[in-house]
């Protein structure tokens, strides 16, 4: 009943207190706005590309290449992509320099030559992929007709009369985060980390007010006064991360996914371990020294962990991976990003293991701590 008790208490001294609501709503709200809009640009774009102007040089020397060739490029003439015969003065190389083509292409006795002019990187792909598919296509049926003359017609047909051997189904294929959709959950994830800056001032808040005192010798028992105030500060904490999200998804349309249940599990798991976090530094440091540690290390979290740039999930982010790695923000970023937009709840609980495991020691040895100290 006490723990109950001092767990109210601090809601609603928690409620009262202007700077929360400043600190862990206004602020993160201004900051999605701001940065969802700025950065709109750095997501959702798509590259486009235009018409592909290959030129192709036949040496004549493989008639059998030459009509797969002209099949092929009948084909691709309605995607963007004309293959163009060289004049036999012409250099085709030159040509591709000069710009007015853009890739060139050799039919020889040994197959094809490709030569990529490297200014447009996604053109380049595109022709090379198109034409490694070709090869790859050209020379099976070269083998089926050197083992069975006479099928590779048949094999012609029979591909061309059911040709989605494999299907490809993107799941949520139009679904992809916008900047607003990025840093709800970015911002929502770094304030439940925050909860670590408002529970360092738990105890220390009492004995700066004077109450530690007779907390101390009231007949409450130390353990009941540490329950209902990390309780209490849970409750507030995940509140705050509560009303953020219901206000991206509701002000500003930032979706949330499905699986709300699951994202909440993840941002619930990281409010317990940063409370955790919070209190137990509050106990090796004086108060000052605290609040500037924590506000580092909740910075420096932040900033690892996406919460100010967009960091994709699985793009390889070289030596800045391994620093993000380190970042609880950047660990309930990734297992939300793949809950909603992959549907993969079971990123969830790698993530909640973790978060849980630290709370448990943390809280474990900031309770010993509290147990040894004279007072609170």
């Amino acid at each position: 009943m006490n723990t109950l008790s001092i767990a109210l208490k601090e809601i609603r001294r928690e409620t009262r207190n202007r700077w929360t609501l400043v600190f862990m709503l206004a602020f993160p709200i201004v900051l999605i706005l701001i940065l969802g809009t700025a950065l709109s640009n750095a997501f959702g774009g798509t590259a486009q590309v235009g018409d592909i102007r290959v030129l192709v040089k036949d040496q004549g020397a493989n008639p059998a290449l030459t009509q797969a060739f002209g099949a092929f490029a009948k084909e691709t003439a309605g995607m963007g992509l004309s293959f163009e015969p060289l004049t036999t003065e012409g250099d085709g190389r030159k040509e591709v320099e000069t710009g007015r083509y853009d890739e060139y292409v050799e039919l020889g006795d040994q197959g094809i030559s490709l030569y990529l002019s490297g200014r447009d990187a996604i053109q380049s792909n595109v022709v090379q992929g198109m034409l490694t598919a070709f090869a790859e296509q050209y020379n099976a049926i070269l083998a089926i007709e050197k083992n069975a003359p006479g099928q590779a017609a048949r094999a012609m047909a029979a591909g061309a009369a059911n040709p989605e051997y494999i299907k490809e189904t993107s799941i949520a294929a139009d679904r992809q985060p916008g900047s607003l959709d990025y840093y709800a959950l970015a911002m929502t994830s770094m304030i439940a980390f925050w909860s670590a800056i408002s529970a360092s001032r738990l105890i220390s808040g009492e004995i700066r007010q004077g109450t530690g005192t007779r907390l101390a010798v009231s007949p409450v028992g130390k353990g009941e006064i540490f329950a209902g105030k990390v309780l209490g500060n849970l409750v507030i904490n995940m509140l705050c991360v509560l009303i953020l999200i219901l206000f991206s998804k509701f002000a500003f349309q930032a979706y949330w996914g499905e699986h709300p249940i699951a994202v909440l599990a993840v941002l619930g798991s990281e409010v317990v371990m940063g409370v955790s976090f919070g209190l137990a530094v509050s106990y090796v440091l004086k108060e000052a020294a605290t609040q500037g540690v924590l506000l580092i290390i909740t910075q420096v979290a932040a900033f690892f962990g996406g919460a100010y740039f967009p960091m994709g999930t699985d793009e390889d982010l070289g030596l800045l991976g391994y620093a993000a790695g380190l970042s609880p923000v950047r660990w309930a970023n990734v297992a939300i990003t793949r809950i909603i937009y992959n549907d993969q709840v079971s990123a969830a609980w790698p993530v909640m293991a973790l978060n849980l495991s630290l709370a448990v020691v943390l809280l474990a040895a900031a309770a010993w701590m509290m147990r040894r100290k004279e007072g609170l």
